[in-house]
């Protein structure tokens, strides 16, 4: 993905520097990598490559390092980087070796299996992240819960509540959205070994034991079905990721309005300035978490318009995802950030009780 489409001036500001080593191109490769050398240790192990091109296939993949000036032109052509990049191993192998790299597997067998392992940290990342937003809002609870403040309705007061009520409804989304994150696991995280068209034909009756040992070594799951034009696990990542953006967009939505001068039901000690007004503070993380909720939102869409995979592989539904799925982990990313951040700067919820 292009990087200097924003400026540089933003990257803290919408960007997730973390979340972007977990799936930028070095983890990428790596990635590919693992997959290719699972494939060929096992497919020894089962006898359909020689046990000798296996162990010189791993022994030279330690010193391994693709060209990518070479990857990126030969994607331009390809419209994926795999065949280049096995190219370059195979190359690297030599022969006899290198020949019986990606045995019976497919590009997308490579792409697909690559995008779980490198959700595996992802997944362990956001959750430790969520752990820490929900930790954030039981401190405001205790500190602030019993401070009186006006609820409202259709953004009209209505009732008196208190600060707890309104951290209480915060804290049930973020605990909410942790406790999906299990079965997205669980969807996500598989191996994909199908070859071209999904009939996996090289490895005849032996497949199931394949599958079987490569997910085990790649501590992934071989799912009970052909996973290349089936693409229902990776929407349901997106409409998860959407509802962590979205949970903290609400909490934010709901700061930036509590720090309007006429209601000052919160006190935040990050707040930022103007060029042109001198007494302004600007609540920008509120703003920025709003902002990340809505294109989450909006990217949704187009992640729910790659589902139509035709026939047996896609290109075009396939590429979509690349585009979209690696700025909604951003977004979410950067999102659980600065929700942290924000949460530990308020010095004030409610109106602090007389005494």
């Amino acid at each position: 993905m292009v990087t200097e489409l924003l400026s540089t001036f933003l990257d803290d500001l919408l960007g997730d520097a973390e979340l972007a080593r977990l799936i930028g191109t070095t983890a990428d490769c790596a990635a590919m990598l693992r997959f290719e050398l699972a494939l060929a240790r096992t497919a020894a192990d089962h006898g359909l490559i020689p046990q000798a091109a296996a162990s010189e296939i791993s022994a030279a993949a330690a010193t391994f390092q693709p060209d990518l000036a070479l990857l990126r032109r030969a994607t331009l052509k390809d419209g994926v980087v795999v065949p280049e990049f096995v190219r370059q191993l195979r190359q690297h192998v030599g022969e006899p070796a290198g020949r019986h790299i990606h045995f019976g597997a497919t590009s997308q067998d490579v792409i697909d299996t690559a995008l779980a392992l490198k959700l595996k940290p992802v997944f362990d990342l956001f959750e430790t992240r969520l752990e820490a937003v929900i930790a954030r809002l039981e401190a405001l609870i205790r500190t602030f819960g019993n401070n009186p403040m006006m609820g409202r309705t259709r953004m009209q007061a209505a009732i008196p509540i208190t600060a707890g009520d309104r951290l209480a409804v915060w804290c049930g989304l973020v605990e909410r959205a942790k406790g999906q994150i299990g079965e997205v696991r669980r969807q996500n995280l598989i191996l994909s070994l199908s070859g071209p068209a999904g009939t996996a034909e090289k490895f005849g009756g032996k497949i199931s034991g394949v599958r079987r040992d490569i997910a085990s070594a790649l501590e992934l799951s071989a799912p009970d079905y052909v996973p290349h034009a089936a693409r229902d696990r990776i929407a349901g990542l997106g409409n998860w990721l959407s509802q962590v953006t979205g949970a903290l967009g609400k909490i934010g939505q709901d700061i930036a309005l509590m720090a309007q001068n006429e209601i000052a039901e919160v006190v935040i000690d990050s707040a930022g300035g103007s060029s042109a007004m001198a007494h302004k503070h600007n609540p920008v993380l509120a703003e920025v978490l709003v902002t990340l909720a809505r294109f989450n939102a909006v990217q949704l869409s187009g992640l729910h318009q790659a589902l139509v995979h035709e026939q047996e592989r896609s290109g075009a539904a396939w590429t979509l995802e690349w585009m979209i799925l690696p700025q909604m982990l951003n977004a979410t990313g950067t999102a659980l950030q600065h929700a942290q951040a924000l949460l530990a700067s308020i010095t004030r919820l409610g109106t602090a009780p007389p005494g």
